[in-house]
């Protein structure tokens, strides 16, 4: 779905590794970045959640990932969970997001790959996220930068973590 990707074309550079297979993220990466004069943010780079499914050793190895991030990180953050613009309410991404809509932090849906759409399957599929989704969702392209401007407004609008 392009998670690399995107965090590349967020912070203008190769700072993530990304493959034309799906998969590559294996483990949760931290980057910390800046734009500007704004604060510095934490970005992390998760695995994507379709590339282990079931109960074989990969699947529990990602449950296990995500539990331990949530569990440390995640709760005092907020969470973007990206998904293909191009393949909107697939059930793991539904599954995904009613999953996140449980935890005890702010989280909102990011599509990504909108550059592969036309004008018409655009404006339909923008449609059809934001109504399985159950409210708005940002398009993006990590090809031509597209709402680019936007994500980073949305990412410094979530809560920073509490000095401990």
């Amino acid at each position: 779905m392009g998670k690399s990707s995107l965090l590349n074309a967020l912070v203008k550079r190769k700072v993530a590794r990304t493959s034309a297979a799906p998969g590559k993220t294996r483990l949760a990466n931290y980057y910390r970045v800046q734009r500007g004069t704004a604060r510095a943010v934490y970005l992390v780079d998760l695995p994507g959640y379709g590339y282990a499914r079931g109960g074989d050793p990969a699947a529990r190895e990602f449950n296990r990932l995500v539990e331990a991030y949530f569990a440390r990180d995640a709760v005092e953050i907020g969470v973007l969970l990206l998904v293909d613009t191009r393949h909107p309410g697939l059930e793991s991404d539904l599954e995904a997001w009613h999953w996140l809509r449980g935890q005890p932090c702010p989280s909102a849906v990011v599509g990504t790959k909108v550059d592969k759409l036309t004008r018409a399957e655009r404006a339909r599929h923008a449609r059809d996220l934001e109504s399985v989704f159950d409210g708005p969702v940002l398009l993006t392209s990590a090809e031509t930068g597209e709402g680019l401007d936007e994500l980073w407004k949305m990412i410094a609008s979530l809560p920073r973590p509490t000095a401990a």
